[in-house]
C-alpha cells in the first residue's frame, strides 16, 4: 500500500502544479465559481464539482504527508486522473488563457499555461 501512495503522491504532485495559495486565491475569482458541473439537479447552482476539489486540493497539500488519510490519497488519484483527462483533450484552438477549458482545470490545481 505504501508504494501505491507513493506513485499517487508523485503523480498528484506533478498534475497539480499550482501552490496552494495560488489556488486559493484563483478559487475566489468570478472565473473559477462560474465553471464547472454543479450536481445532477440540473439549476446549476450551488458549488462546482471542481470548485469543492481545489478546496480538498490545498487542505491536502498543506497536510503533511504522514496525516495524508486513505480518503485524501482517494482524492489525490481523482485529480490526477481528471488532470489528464482534460489535458488529452487539448483545450480550445485559440484563447487558451481566458478558456472555460484552463479555468476548470484551475480548479482541479493544474494551470495548462505554466
Amino acid at each position: 500500500m505504501a508504494d501505491d501512495h507513493d506513485r499517487i503522491a508523485k503523480d498528484f504532485a506533478e498534475a497539480v502544479n499550482m501552490a496552494p495559495a495560488a489556488l486559493e486565491a484563483f478559487l475566489e475569482s468570478d472565473d473559477s465559481k462560474r465553471v464547472g458541473w454543479k450536481g445532477a439537479d440540473g439549476d446549476g447552482a450551488g458549488e462546482s464539482v471542481g470548485h469543492r476539489s481545489g478546496r480538498r486540493i490545498v487542505e491536502i497539500k498543506r497536510t503533511k504527508k504522514a496525516d495524508l488519510t486513505d480518503d485524501d490519497y482517494a482524492h489525490m488519484k481523482k485529480v490526477v486522473g481528471y488532470v489528464h483527462r482534460h489535458l488529452a483533450q487539448g483545450g480550445p484552438a485559440s484563447d487558451k488563457e481566458h478558456s472555460d477549458w484552463r479555468y476548470s482545470l484551475m480548479n482541479w490545481g493544474h494551470d495548462p499555461l505554466k
